[in-house]
């Protein structure tokens, strides 16, 4: 059933609420799939409640208070829901920049703020970076059928025009990177933005044709470079285009004299002068510093890379598809993604693509034995969770899906994901070995669609091939869950959702789930007399529905009807008295949105209606829409465990009762 735009202003809000509310964000941002907050306080995020949210794939807190909520391709659309909330829309830039400067004295460790700040410099343009690989990938399926020679130095106008679509994004990606990373460190993100703009001026790239310039070969450079004397001073002139570091390295600084000039210059005139003065320092200090060290630096360690992966090329490897799995989850894979930049604009290709591609071949391989279990097994759910990121991954090179949508939900799928992984990067070891390594001389995203860039292509195809299938058939053959997560799964898909019988286990009687969605521990409960057991041992379930049917957790008697629909009690045969709580001071809405099914003194049977519930106007009057279920009595029995892991469907058990 599609979203609608009401219903999507809910999640939003659920969204905003499940982080602290609004008051509560430093910032926010978003790139292909996450939402990605800087919180006042971490301990405030909800875990349990956002990843309830429908639209939420999963929510991670990343060190700091740094926190991401996953959510897939549908990521913008959200995004611009949660800063179209009334909470977001009231606070001011200012509010935010004051915010930012209070978060900014060290309280977030210096390492998890420049991955951060690496990371922010490179999410919003991921869109472009995209859009431009899928237009080198089309002009590389074109070279390859003989359409047109895409690696010629002469071309057609209309081809030389595509190479204009893709190269505009990566020749003036300092540009970009420089507002961005403005904009991450709180200042007007256009000044760092003009800075670099200044060095790709006809004025500034005119100077390699003035009569004083001198081309030689410098040392600290590492190649043959033009340079000028400007008052006194020599100023070299390398080729900025694509390069990632000197921005990076400018707008830091910038923002330091930036900040600086803002406490020197009177408030009233901060529009006109700082920017201004900003530009007069950064824009020479950037042209005969910054610049040439920043592009020596790129080409230090694209040199360094290099002859590592000449000389050590099976560590290479295998060393790049074994590291991904684990950096991609925590958004530490933007320094290699800024280091194949480098390498494309210092050295002229890239080798770190290639085995890039086995890793994210291992993941999609491992989704597609997901894919294929779910449909044999009928499981609608995990069907259109696996194949729609499937779908992203193989046309879009996007993991992102796969990871927190499956992945990282079922321990059993990584290790054996990195199998796939491991025997993919011994393949394009041994077999790239003569070419020295599989390259590219485009930055792309490793997807189906962008194999023709690679050089030797059919090194890489039987490379990801390799890791694809072998990450597909150790997990098909041996599956992605465990017993018990395949035992549940089946029990569920075999009893109608409606007609669950109750259970005895070996350690007695099991109490089920009065409603679908995802279990959240006792002590996450936002209501304090539930989470301190004071009612008993229990769970909360957050729905997963707009409306519900809340059914009975085990067969027995009624014994209690609140008058306003809100809770039920039941007592079984066996003496065990369970309380069925829906929502959180939901006493308050004095039954608005409850319509009872049973009476008092009814007998009922697991899996009967209690109530149906509309929990959208639960939400929207601003009540936690939660289900708890505890044992009342709990102090009777040996002991009342809960078993309910994620995601849970009605009738599933979630709490274990020993005699």
């Amino acid at each position: 059933m599609p979203t609608t735009t009401s219903s999507l202003q809910q999640q939003a809000k659920d969204i905003l609420d499940g982080v602290g509310g609004a008051a509560n964000i430093a910032s926010l941002t978003h790139c292909a799939t996450r939402l990605r907050f800087e919180l006042h306080d971490a301990s405030l995020a909800d875990k349990a409640a956002i990843e309830a949210v429908p639209k939420v794939m999963g929510a991670v807190a990343q060190g700091g208070n740094h926190y991401q909520v996953i959510i897939g391709g549908d990521v913008a659309t959200v995004y611009n829901a949660v800063n179209n909330l009334p909470e977001m829309r009231e606070r001011s830039n200012e509010q935010v920049k004051a915010e930012r400067r209070a978060k900014a004295q060290g309280k977030v460790p210096w390492l998890d703020a420049f991955f951060e700040y690496l990371s922010d410099s490179f999410r919003p343009i991921l869109g472009v970076l995209l859009g431009a690989s899928f237009v080198i990938a089309f002009a590389a399926v074109m070279d390859a059928f003989g359409v047109a020679a895409f690696q010629a130095e002469v071309k057609s106008p209309g081809w030389q025009f595509v190479d204009a679509m893709w190269n505009s994004v990566f020749y003036f990606l300092p540009v970009m990177v420089a507002y961005n990373a403005g904009k991450k460190l709180g200042i007007d993100p256009w000044v760092p933005a003009a800075v670099m703009l200044a060095l790709f001026t006809p004025q500034f790239q005119g100077l390699l044709e003035h009569p004083d310039a001198v081309t030689q070969t410098n040392a600290l450079l590492g190649s043959e470079v033009t340079r000028v004397t400007v008052a006194g001073l020599p100023m070299y002139l390398p080729n900025y285009g694509g390069n990632v570091f000197v921005p990076l390295i400018m707008a830091a600084i910038a923002a330091l004299v930036y900040k600086g000039l803002q406490k020197i210059v009177p408030s009233a005139v901060h529009m006109v002068f700082v920017p201004f003065l900003t530009l007069v320092v950064m824009i020479p200090v950037t042209a005969l510093v910054i610049g040439p060290l920043g592009y020596a630096l790129g080409a230090w360690i694209g040199t360094g890379l290099a002859f590592l992966n000449s000389n050590a090329p099976f560590v290479f490897a295998i060393a790049i598809p074994m590291l991904y799995p684990f950096l991609v989850p925590l958004g530490l894979h933007w320094p290699l993604n800024a280091l194949m930049l480098v390498n494309i604009q210092t050295l002229g290709y890239d080798f770190i693509q290639g085995p890039m591609g086995v890793w994210n071949f291992a993941c999609f391989g491992a989704t597609a034995a997901v894919l294929a279990i779910s449909m044999r097994e009928k499981d609608t759910l995990m069907r259109q969770t696996s194949g729609s990121a499937l779908a992203a991954g193989l046309f879009g090179g996007i993991s992102e899906p796969s990871l927190y949508g499956i992945h990282l939900r079922y321990k059993r799928i990584y290790p054996r994901m990195l199998v796939g992984c491991f025997l993919g990067g011994v393949t394009i070891a041994i077999l790239s070995a003569p070419f020295d390594g599989v390259q590219t001389n485009a930055f792309v995203f490793t997807s189906l669609l962008t194999i023709p860039v690679f050089n030797p292509a059919w090194v890489y195809v039987v490379a990801i091939a390799v890791a694809f299938f072998t990450a597909f058939a150790v997990i098909y053959v041996s599956d992605y869950r465990t017993a018990e997560e395949k035992a549940a799964a089946g029990a569920a898909a075999a009893a109608p959702a409606t007609e669950p019988a109750a259970a005895t286990a070996a350690t007695g009687m099991q109490v089920l789930a009065p409603v679908a969605g995802t279990a959240v521990a006792m002590e996450a409960l936002g209501d304090k007399a539930f989470a301190s057991g004071a009612l008993g041992k229990g769970l909360g379930i957050v729905p997963a529905d707009e409306e519900a049917e809340v059914v009975a957790p085990a067969a027995g008697t009624v014994i209690s009807v609140a008058k306003t629909g809100h809770a039920y009690g039941l007592k079984t045969d066996d003496g065990v008295e369970i309380l069925v709580h829906i929502g959180i001071d939901t006493v308050k809405l004095k039954g608005e949105g409850f319509k009872p099914a049973v009476e008092k003194k009814q007998r009922v049977e697991a899996g009967e209606v209690l109530a149906r519930v509309d929990l959208a106007a639960v939400r929207e009057a601003g009540y936690d829409p939660t289900v708890i279920t505890t044992v009342v009595n709990s102090k009777s029995f040996a002991g009342v465990e809960d078993t309910a892991k994620g995601v849970v469907r009605a009738g599933d058990p979630v709490l274990d009762v020993a005699p």
